[in-house]
């Protein structure tokens, strides 16, 4: 007998048809579905075993105890044990011998790497190479010395704070309250010579000599190379902090200057700050 031809059969809708689009009426897979519950299920515990729900000052804590500060907080006092002998020892000798000791010197310059990554290069970036404003640290130009005792010093202590009664201070005048502008323009003039510009005006670049011996040579030396005991830049050579431009020179001396260092010791350790100190004295410009 022979079978009659199955005859296709309109499947089941939703009832929801879009521009000739239907939704057809077609169940899940019921192992998918399943899967589903579970992943709902497993979720529900995730959230309660875990930290999770979000409270007025912090989460639920979860019943496993589990937690990430802990976590690394853990992992920071296992390296700060690891590393308590080298770090004492980095912390007591003399500034001058870690360069002598090969094992404290490659230590002292990994671990200042990481200490100026993290608190030092937001202001001379991340190779030390400074911006406007901010000193180059891989360069021989020092405004207050660079060996080791003075970064340590620096770094210690800092520069122009308020911090600290031990800051390193010098402060340069506002000279548009003393001078008149013709002998700004001068001596602005003057300076750019000085450095080995051509200035823009050499009469005023000759008259502005005699306004920098009367008025600029007590920080700056007569013959312009500075004085680091006051932290007054050396203005013979190329380097310059804010600028060397006649526009930029002109503004330095007629507002002034006033760059401020925070001091470090009250959040860096005595070996954080002795490390950083060999770092920044490797770099190529320590004294």
């Amino acid at each position: 007998m022979a079978k009659e031809p199955k005859h296709n059969q309109e499947p089941e809708t939703t009832g929801h048809e879009w521009d000739g689009l239907k939704e057809y009426n077609n169940p899940l897979p019921r192992w998918w579905v399943w899967v589903f519950y579970l992943t709902i299920i497993w979720g529900i515990w995730y959230t309660i075993a875990y930290p999770a729900w979000p409270g007025i000052k912090n989460a639920t804590a979860g019943y496993m105890g589990w937690s990430t500060r802990a976590n690394v907080a853990e992992a920071i006092a296992e390296a700060e044990a690891a590393n308590a002998g080298i770090n004492e020892k980095l912390a007591s000798v003399e500034l001058t011998a870690i360069q002598t000791d090969p094992e404290l010197q490659g230590y002292a310059t990994s671990a200042g790497a990481a200490v100026f990554r993290t608190w030092c290069a937001q202001c001379h970036g991340a190779g030390a190479a400074g911006a406007k404003g901010y000193p180059n640290l891989q360069d021989d130009a020092w405004l207050w010395g660079g060996t080791m005792e003075d970064i340590h010093y620096t770094v210690t202590h800092g520069i122009r704070n308020e911090d600290d009664p031990d800051a390193r201070y010098s402060e340069m005048p506002a000279f548009g309250e003393i001078l008149e502008g013709e002998q700004i323009a001068q001596v602005a003039n003057y300076v750019m010579r000085l450095s080995g510009q051509t200035p823009q005006d050499a009469a005023a670049a000759d008259a502005g000599e005699e306004v920098f011996l009367d008025n600029c040579a007590a920080c700056h030396m007569d013959d312009g190379t500075g004085d680091k005991f006051q932290g007054a830049p050396n203005l013979s050579d190329a380097i310059w902090l804010y600028g060397g431009d006649y526009d930029t020179i002109v503004q330095t001396v007629t507002y002034s200057r006033y760059g401020v260092m925070p001091p470090w010791s009250e959040r860096l350790s005595e070996a954080e700050i002795r490390a950083v100190a060999t770092y920044v004295h490797q770099l190529g410009g320590g004294e």
